[in-house]
């Protein structure tokens, strides 16, 4: 069985964890697989947006705690968890987490390395780690603090409290809150939304955002006009103005 089910529609794809028996829990087996998916995905031009998801229970519970109970000092040095959120980091195009029931521990941090979250109302958020003795370890700490400020940070990963979507809204972390059996339609809805503008200046935009979080004000500023030269320099720009100005629809190539 596979433990991530992908499929694409248009020029949004998505993947699904398919780990129902553990609340989709990251095993190393499922992260692997999850991560092969969005690097196949992001090489493919076709692909313009990818929607990450669970199902209505969990998104996804967080690590195997029965794994990492037995796992020695010297395996967390080389644990395959440390290359897989660099390899989702990567992912130059746009991510949104579509999130319903639990999203715990590492499902938290991968909620928040997506682009995008949007989020049932049944959406349980949280960095429990710290009830087990250890930190998260899958950039919880550093996204979180960036997130939310490092005052609410600090207070949800030393308290390990879980926290619901209508206050992850308020706190700046979701962009959308949904109704039940609706968080999946409104994340492809969003997707679809992204897919539609031109590719190559949505990857620029996402990375110009994203120099925001990794970067002082002088030298993401400086980067973004790098990329917005960049941008000026494609076929999809002149097309973007052009049909601006003929009043149509704009036909974007990625080019």
């Amino acid at each position: 069985m596979s433990l991530v089910e992908t499929s694409v529609d248009g020029h949004v794809a998505l993947c699904r964890l398919n780990r129902p028996d553990a609340r989709n829990a990251l095993s190393p087996e499922l992260m692997a697989e999850l991560a092969g998916a969005l690097e196949g995905f992001d090489a493919d031009p076709e692909v313009r947006c990818i929607v990450i998801a669970g199902s209505d229970e969990a998104f996804a519970a967080g690590a195997d705690i029965r794994a990492l109970a037995e796992r020695e000092f010297h395996e967390a040095l080389f644990h395959p968890a440390a290359a897989f959120w660099r390899r989702v980091a990567e992912c130059r195009t746009p991510l949104i987490a579509a999130v319903s029931g639990w999203a715990l521990g590492g499902g938290c941090e991968l909620a928040l390395i997506c682009d995008l979250i949007v989020a049932s109302e049944t959406a349980e958020f949280g960095q429990p780690e710290i009830t087990l003795g250890i930190i998260p370890g899958g950039g919880g700490t550093q996204r979180l603090a960036r997130a939310v400020g490092k005052q609410r940070a600090m207070e949800l990963v030393l308290t390990g409290r879980r926290f619901d979507a209508a206050e992850a809204e308020r706190m700046g972390i979701v962009n959308v809150v949904t109704k039940k059996r609706e968080w999946l339609d409104t994340a492809l809805d969003l997707a679809r939304r992204i897919a539609s503008r031109p590719p190559i200046a949505t990857r620029l935009a996402k990375q110009a955002v994203l120099a925001a979080d990794e970067t002082g004000l002088a030298a993401g500023l400086e980067q973004e006009r790098r990329l917005y030269e960049l941008a000026m320099a494609t076929e999809d720009r002149v097309e973007g103005m052009t049909a601006f100005l003929e009043k149509r629809k704009p036909e974007y190539k990625g080019r």
